[in-house]
């Protein structure tokens, strides 16, 4: 018999061919299947982290030549799930959900997989937890740094017109070049007006000269 420790109610005893912790006797047999369940459930755990969005197409349209891009405007359904498969949110018993493309109005996960379908396409989005909800999650509903899974039918799209591009592209630019030019105009109104309330070193001369 071999003592790894010699004091202390939690020394390691080898007995014969077996090892003894706390007053219990484990074979090395037993320890081995201990450490093979671990390292397979390891290993699957970091199968299930995903890095990247993916993008399947589960049904495409014959015609499917017009394609989605930023500043269309789709309507879909969908069904998001956890990656064990419980259902977070579904539209299927109610109107279809409107998506601006470009607008931020869903998760970036979801809106970037929207982009290149059709009319009548059906996706599986498979969403990384930084283009989901992060670390935060959506409690109590969706767990901190959970993929998300969604099904998606687009039910129409609606093509963006040349008239709303100018306004979407155009219009930020002009409000960013306007800004500047705004304030300028504003501090010179109040520095103007503040001149005027201030009466000049001339006006207190002949003041004082009439004293």
């Amino acid at each position: 018999m071999f003592e790894a420790g010699t004091s202390g109610p939690n020394r390691l005893t080898e007995v014969g061919l077996g090892f003894k912790t706390c007053g219990f006797t484990m074979k090395p047999g037993v320890i081995l299947v201990l450490l093979a369940a671990y390292n397979r459930v390891a290993a699957e755990d970091k199968e299930n982290v995903i890095d990247e969005l993916i993008v399947e197409s589960l049904v495409t349209p014959e015609n499917c030549s017009v394609l989605s891009r930023m500043g269309d405007t789709l309507q879909i359904h969908y069904t998001g799930k956890l990656m064990d498969g419980k259902v977070i949110d579904s539209s299927l018993s109610r109107d279809p959900l409107l998506v601006e493309l470009g607008k931020r109005t869903v998760i970036p996960g979801l809106e970037q997989s929207l982009v290149g379908v059709c009319e009548g396409q059906k996706i599986k989005a498979t969403i990384p937890q930084h283009l989901a909800y992060g670390k935060r999650g959506y409690p109590p509903t969706i767990p901190g740094d959970a993929a998300l899974e969604f099904e998606v039918e687009v039910v129409s799209l609606i093509q963006q017109t040349p008239w709303q591009k100018m306004v979407n592209d155009v219009f930020p630019l002009v409000c960013i070049g306007l800004v500047p030019t705004l304030l300028g105009l504003v501090g010179i109104y109040l520095y103007n007006k503040a001149s005027a309330q201030r009466p000049s070193k001339k006006a207190k001369d002949k003041k004082s000269k009439k004293k």
